[in-house]
Protein backbone atom coordinates (compact mmCIF):
# COMPACT_ATOMS: atom_id res chain seq x y z
CA UNK A 1 0.00 0.00 0.00
CA UNK A 2 1.06 3.61 -0.68
CA UNK A 3 2.70 5.24 2.12
CA UNK A 4 4.36 8.68 1.86
CA UNK A 5 4.95 11.56 4.41
CA UNK A 6 2.53 13.92 2.11
CA UNK A 7 -0.41 12.46 0.85
CA UNK A 8 -1.48 12.73 -2.97
CA UNK A 9 -3.99 15.76 -3.76
CA UNK A 10 -6.36 16.66 -6.40
CA UNK A 11 -5.88 19.70 -8.12
CA UNK A 12 -7.30 21.32 -11.31
CA UNK A 13 -3.96 21.74 -13.71
CA UNK A 14 -4.05 22.73 -17.57
CA UNK A 15 -7.68 22.27 -17.49
CA UNK A 16 -6.92 18.68 -16.47
CA UNK A 17 -7.41 16.95 -12.61
CA UNK A 18 -4.09 15.87 -11.64
CA UNK A 19 -3.09 14.48 -8.32
CA UNK A 20 0.19 15.76 -6.74
CA UNK A 21 2.57 15.06 -4.58
CA UNK A 22 3.42 18.34 -2.55
CA UNK A 23 3.03 21.02 -5.24
CA UNK A 24 4.80 18.24 -7.88
CA UNK A 25 1.62 16.91 -10.69
CA UNK A 26 2.14 13.26 -10.16
CA UNK A 27 -0.29 12.14 -12.89
CA UNK A 28 -2.99 13.72 -14.43
CA UNK A 29 -6.95 12.27 -15.32
CA UNK A 30 -8.20 12.52 -19.10
CA UNK A 31 -10.18 11.04 -21.54
CA UNK A 32 -8.84 10.28 -25.21
CA UNK A 33 -10.78 12.13 -27.75
CA UNK A 34 -10.46 9.55 -30.43
CA UNK A 35 -11.36 6.39 -28.29
CA UNK A 36 -13.42 7.93 -25.41
CA UNK A 37 -11.36 5.44 -23.20
CA UNK A 38 -10.03 7.23 -20.05
CA UNK A 39 -6.35 6.75 -19.59
CA UNK A 40 -4.21 7.84 -16.73
CA UNK A 41 -0.86 10.61 -17.84
CA UNK A 42 2.54 9.92 -15.64
CA UNK A 43 4.58 13.88 -15.26
CA UNK A 44 7.77 11.97 -15.39
CA UNK A 45 6.98 8.82 -17.37
CA UNK A 46 9.72 8.91 -18.98
CA UNK A 47 11.98 7.60 -15.86
CA UNK A 48 9.39 4.94 -15.48
CA UNK A 49 9.39 1.44 -16.87
CA UNK A 50 5.80 -0.60 -16.26
CA UNK A 51 5.23 -2.26 -19.64
CA UNK A 52 1.58 -1.50 -19.60
CA UNK A 53 2.78 2.45 -20.33
CA UNK A 54 2.92 4.03 -23.47
CA UNK A 55 4.86 6.81 -24.80
CA UNK A 56 3.28 8.15 -27.53
CA UNK A 57 4.02 11.30 -29.43
CA UNK A 58 5.24 12.68 -25.63
CA UNK A 59 8.79 13.18 -24.45
CA UNK A 60 8.52 12.67 -21.18
CA UNK A 61 4.50 11.55 -20.28
CA UNK A 62 3.80 8.41 -20.59
CA UNK A 63 -0.14 6.95 -20.27
CA UNK A 64 -2.03 3.84 -19.08
CA UNK A 65 -4.53 3.63 -20.70
CA UNK A 66 -8.28 2.31 -19.17
CA UNK A 67 -10.73 0.48 -20.86
CA UNK A 68 -14.06 1.22 -19.37
CA UNK A 69 -15.78 -2.24 -20.19
CA UNK A 70 -13.78 -4.12 -17.91
CA UNK A 71 -12.67 -3.59 -14.05
CA UNK A 72 -10.48 -1.28 -13.59
CA UNK A 73 -6.95 -2.81 -13.32
CA UNK A 74 -6.35 -1.98 -9.63
CA UNK A 75 -3.33 -3.93 -9.41
CA UNK A 76 -2.17 -2.61 -12.05
CA UNK A 77 -2.52 0.85 -10.95
CA UNK A 78 -1.67 0.94 -7.98
CA UNK A 79 2.18 -0.50 -9.37
CA UNK A 80 2.27 2.66 -11.50
CA UNK A 81 1.74 5.15 -8.88
CA UNK A 82 3.80 3.50 -6.89
CA UNK A 83 6.45 3.57 -9.25
CA UNK A 84 5.72 7.09 -10.11
CA UNK A 85 5.65 8.66 -6.40
CA UNK A 86 9.15 6.42 -5.95
CA UNK A 87 10.42 9.30 -8.37
CA UNK A 88 9.52 12.35 -6.07
CA UNK A 89 11.47 10.85 -2.79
Amino acid sequence: MLSYPRPLTESIKYGMPCFCYGKSPVCYFWVDKQTAFPYLLFARGHLMSHPFLEQGKRKKMKSLSINPVYDLPLETIMETLEEALSLYK
